[in-house]
């Protein structure tokens, strides 16, 4: 038997809100109305949510893709910076039944500059620059195939440093009709190189890397579990290794300049799998 749950709500920016699959459809049938998806988060692109599946899941899919359950039955999902509007939850239940959740992603209205040229022509990559950056790029991928089991991502993030955001996730160039890469991240300018920065939530170091990469520069990567994952771009220093447990709050490092910036600051980027996502949705509004 299927049981179709529906999730209301809207206005995924205003805030944290409460979404809920009421299961008329169960309701009506007399079955458990208590079999539900519980959303809390943000329904937006760039954001994510936080669930728990129905008590006899055997198995929980987003959108076609399986979905982790902790031993609790709680769940992530999150939505890329260029997501469809519409998501679904199917969670398959033991006795061969089905429960499913439909909502709505909503769309945002991303910082799009338009420069009337194209963009500028660089220097075509040498050969050693290319195995360098395939390198690079092969290590930042195995670190993020990294899946410990930890509960950051259970937490209230916080933000690693405070400053200016002189970056803002999402923001895009379209040069003579041909769109640039859009910002990946938050960049916060604190001014000089040395800051200290923290963990925004508790994890497990994946990459701290010794050397400068190419646009990195000094890369921290940490895992907060469920496929759930920040990076530190341009650092000066590093205060923990690969494998280091870390804390909320914990200080991990040092903002700097290093890799392709232009001047010191933190670029902290979030990702849930290949989903791209707005730290600013995880923290909110910088304090004053």
């Amino acid at each position: 038997m299927q049981r179709r749950l529906f999730l209301a709500g809207g206005g995924a920016l205003a805030g944290l809100g409460l979404w809920r699959a009421r299961g008329w459809a169960a309701e009506r049938l007399g079955l458990d109305p208590s079999a539900d998806f519980a959303l809390t988060g943000q329904l937006t692109q760039g954001g994510w949510a936080r669930g728990k599946a129905p008590a006899d899941t055997r198995q929980l899919t987003f959108n076609g893709r399986q979905v982790r359950l902790a031993a609790d039955g709680a769940f992530l999902i999150a939505f890329d910076r260029d997501s469809g509007p519409r998501g679904e939850l199917l969670a398959e239940l033991r006795d061969g039944g089905s429960s499913r959740g439909g909502f709505a992603i909503s769309p945002r209205a991303w910082q799009i500059e338009r420069i009337p040229l194209g963009p500028r022509p660089g220097t075509p990559p040498n050969e050693e620059y290319a195995r360098r950056r395939a390198a690079e790029t092969a290590r930042i991928n195995a670190a993020r195939a990294i899946d410990h089991q930890v509960d950051g991502w259970r937490q209230k993030f916080i933000y690693p440093a405070f400053g200016r955001i002189s970056g803002r996730f999402g923001s895009q160039r379209i040069y003579n009709g041909t769109p640039g890469s859009y910002h990946s991240g938050m960049d916060i300018a604190t001014g000089s190189s040395g800051t200290p920065f923290v963990a925004p939530a508790d994890g497990v170091v994946i990459l701290a890397a010794a050397e400068s990469f190419s646009l990195e520069g000094r890369l921290l990567m940490i895992d907060h579990g469920m496929g759930l994952n920040s990076a530190f771009l341009h650092c000066s220093s590093h205060a923990v290794k690969e494998g280091d447990t870390v804390r909320q709050g914990q200080f991990i490092g040092r903002v700097g300049a290093t890799g392709r910036a232009t001047g010191p600051h933190l670029h902290w980027s979030i990702k849930w799998r290949e989903a791209r996502l707005d730290p600013l949705l995880f923290v909110g509004p910088m304090p004053g």
